[in-house]
């Protein structure tokens, strides 16, 4: 036997690398988009520029039975507005609302909605065919106003954020204006606080721009967080145009219109914004459709 031949392998595929994605949610979305980014393929990258802590402290006053009677409905535009409402009924151990009585509504946006369950509303009133749960069509506060129909001088307690640390947006004044202009009266109340991270919340952002990292995409679910995302890359010595140069091919997908308007606002450009924004997937969808449309043109 002469020595043997060597079989020639196949050639090695290059590992694909998975597109990163930052996004920049507080803690109580984060797990949710990380999961679902991390589904469809992408590596997910969590600098959170803003977090969202209940203070349920100052909706007490609101509790009593006195103030609840002067009230129709509920109007809750986030998660955390649920949270912290939940949060100070539950030392009352009792509904807050008699059984007997007119319709009275709790109205949330998409997924959020998931929150008023059985248990919530047996906070809010023992006979559970006196609770409305209302949940609008298009998940946006303007959507959720309009969906309320009219209110006829009607009161709407209004659980909102206190921006701390950022300017406020516009979303909550024309939340309540749009309430206003459909004929309910709203009761506005601070039930929770919105504030910047800090100076070193996107320095992961920045650490991988100053090394050869890669960043495919950045996802922004509100205009609070891309405030706070701009405002730490000065703190850090960068800017947008800086990020726009570092990653040319950079995309910039925006949960819905409202945040897309935001950005746009501050001065950053958005390049995907998702058509559906009852949940993240509209987002995502969008993000992907954008991706494998550049991947095709490359080919």
């Amino acid at each position: 036997m002469h020595g043997s031949v060597p079989i020639p392998l196949p050639p090695t595929t290059a590992a694909v690398r998975k597109p990163t994605v930052v996004f920049t949610t507080p803690a109580n979305y984060a797990i949710k988009l990380s999961n679902l980014l991390t589904l469809r393929g992408h590596t997910p990258l969590w600098c959170p520029t803003i977090t969202t802590d209940p203070t349920p402290h100052a909706l007490s006053s609101h509790l009593f039975p006195h103030a609840l009677s002067l009230l129709s409905a509920i109007a809750f535009p986030s998660r955390t507005s649920i949270t912290s409402f939940s949060l100070a009924a539950l030392p009352l151990k009792k509904p807050l609302l008699p059984p007997e009585g007119d319709t009275f509504i709790l109205a949330a946006l998409g997924k959020d909605a998931e929150l008023i369950d059985g248990v919530f509303i047996s906070q809010i009133c023992s006979n559970f065919q006196r609770i409305k749960v209302l949940v609008p069509p298009i998940a946006t506060p303007s959507g959720l106003a309009r969906s309320l129909g009219e209110g006829g001088g009607r009161r709407v307690l209004c659980p909102v954020p206190r921006v701390v640390g950022l300017e406020e947006p516009p979303v909550v004044p024309n939340f309540l204006r749009d309430l206003e202009a459909v004929g309910w009266a709203p009761v506005r109340v601070d039930a929770y606080e919105t504030r910047w991270m800090g100076p070193s919340c996107v320095e992961g952002v920045v650490r991988r721009g100053e090394g050869d990292g890669e960043v495919d995409a950045v996802v922004f679910t509100s205009s609070g967080e891309v405030e706070g995302f701009l405002k730490s890359l000065r703190e850090l010595g960068w800017n947008w145009e800086m990020v726009r140069r570092r990653w040319p091919r950079l995309l910039v997908a925006a949960h819905g219109p409202i945040t897309a308007a935001g950005a746009e606002r501050l001065g950053v450009d958005v390049d995907v914004v998702g058509s559906r924004f009852d949940s993240f997937n509209g987002v995502v969808d969008a993000l992907d459709q954008r991706l494998c449309e550049l991947e095709h043109k490359q080919d």
